[in-house]
């Protein structure tokens, strides 16, 4: 077997960690992480030449898989045409006449380079379009590490045990209000305790930071009654489920028009990418039309923007989403099944290609629930498929992706490989 061309000594010596974001350490399930070489379709390859098939999809935005023919040639044609610009281009205005004919409550987007960028934009322009400061946020949902909302967030930091991160101070948090996802009396009681005060309610329409945890029947028309009764914004964050749960994303899905909805992920084709969009009254407060500020060097980069058109281009064609729903309910039917002949206790979560299989035999609702889950047995899990061939993400409380590469011999491979496993671990 060929040798690594990179230790993970070296990397940690180099980068804090060894990483560029912290949940790829391995940091909740143990052990060094994969080094990856390169992808291809439904797999990927690490430096020892090890193969993986991958269900981590990087964490949600390649949904048609890895390398795939028309994203490659349409960055190649992009790049020899030049990187960057600082000036607008036709793949931007296209990219968002594509976004915005999508999504329903989108009239207007702006392009920047991340989620955590787009949410931060989000937020200052609520504020600005209602004059008030506070935000309600929920427990366990994580809209990136803007400052003011890494309080009870999920994801990275539900998996190092961290509630909160140093470095957040108590005058950045204080405007933010945390509320119970999925519980419409817990945001009633926030604005109930804070009349005329809350600017916007952010949240994710299908909960992933968590883990996967779909809306209870009436909680998002809640959100949206509530807000408009109080003339607050509802933001959606749809970075994970933009394009993933169906072309017009969770919103769509629900029949619910947030005010702004936050983008990213499959938007890009795996590039960086990130935006923020929704009524035209609200978008046009943006400069240079308005007075809200934002600005990026790099938003609306050519490379990004001609991948995402790559990509969104593919979903629209077809039944892309009847084919990855029936390849994600394959996949978790298995899983459970698998489980329960072994005595595992096992809850999958599941909303299209996206989900969780969180160890424990409850219903998670919300993330006093997610935290019922052995994490020491997901670990075991984790670690069992890896050595399978199945790159799992490595966090309980992530969701997993199915994507257009995986066929019915990949799904079948999983579980078979998760079978062992939980005959191991039971």
């Amino acid at each position: 077997m060929a040798q690594p061309l990179v230790s993970w000594e070296r990397a940690k010596n180099v980068m804090p960690g060894g990483v560029s974001s912290p949940v790829r350490a391995f940091g909740a399930v143990g052990g060094d992480p994969v080094i990856i070489a390169s992808g291809r379709g439904s797999r990927v390859f690490d430096e020892s030449g090890g193969e993986f098939i991958d269900l981590l999809g990087s964490w949600g935005p390649l949904i048609l898989g890895h390398a795939h023919p028309k994203v490659v040639e349409a960055v190649k044609k992009a790049a020899e045409k030049g990187t960057s610009f600082g000036a607008p281009t036709d793949g931007e205005v296209r990219l968002a006449e594509m976004i915005t004919g999508a999504l329903p409550s989108v009239e207007m987007v702006r392009f920047v380079s991340s989620g955590t960028e787009a949410t931060m934009s989000a937020l200052r322009l609520a504020r600005a379009a209602t004059g008030r400061t506070k935000v309600v946020k929920f427990a366990g949902g994580y809209h990136g590490h803007v400052d003011s909302l890494l309080v009870s967030a999920g994801s990275g930091v539900a998996t190092l045990g961290l509630p909160d991160s140093p470095g957040v101070t108590d005058a950045t948090s204080k405007d933010t209000i945390v509320a119970g996802y999925n519980s419409i009396d817990s945001v009633k009681e926030a604005f109930s305790s804070f009349p005329d005060q809350i600017a916007a309610v952010i949240v994710e329409p299908i909960a992933a930071n968590m883990g996967v945890v779909p809306p209870v029947s009436g909680f998002l028309e809640g959100l949206r009654q509530i807000c408009d009764e109080d003339r607050s914004i509802l933001i959606f964050d749809e970075v994970v489920t933009g394009f993933r749960v169906g072309y017009s994303g969770a919103q769509g899905m629900f029949g619910i028009s947030p005010d702004l909805t936050v983008m990213g992920k499959v938007i890009g084709g795996g590039l960086p990418i990130g935006a923020y969009g929704g009524r035209r009254e609200l978008m046009e407060m943006v400069a240079p039309a308005g007075p809200v500020y934002q600005a990026g060097t790099l938003s609306g980069n050519p490379l990004s923007v001609a991948a995402g058109l790559a990509a969104l281009e593919q979903l629209g064609n077809g039944d892309p989403y009847g084919t990855l729903d029936s390849l994600g309910r394959l996949l978790s039917d298995g899983l459970q099944a698998e489980a329960k002949n072994a005595g595992v206790p096992l809850t999958v979560q599941r909303v299209g290609s996206m989900m969780t299989a969180f160890f424990t035999d409850m219903e998670v609702f919300d993330l006093e629930g997610a935290k019922t889950s052995d994490t020491d047995g997901f670990a075991r899990f984790f670690h069992q498929l890896l050595d399978g061939g199945v790159y799992w993400p490595p966090s309980q409380f992530e969701a997993a992706f199915v994507c257009l590469a995986h066929d019915d011999d990949d799904i079948a491979r999983v579980i078979e490989t998760a079978s062992k496993a939980f005959e191991r671990i039971g």
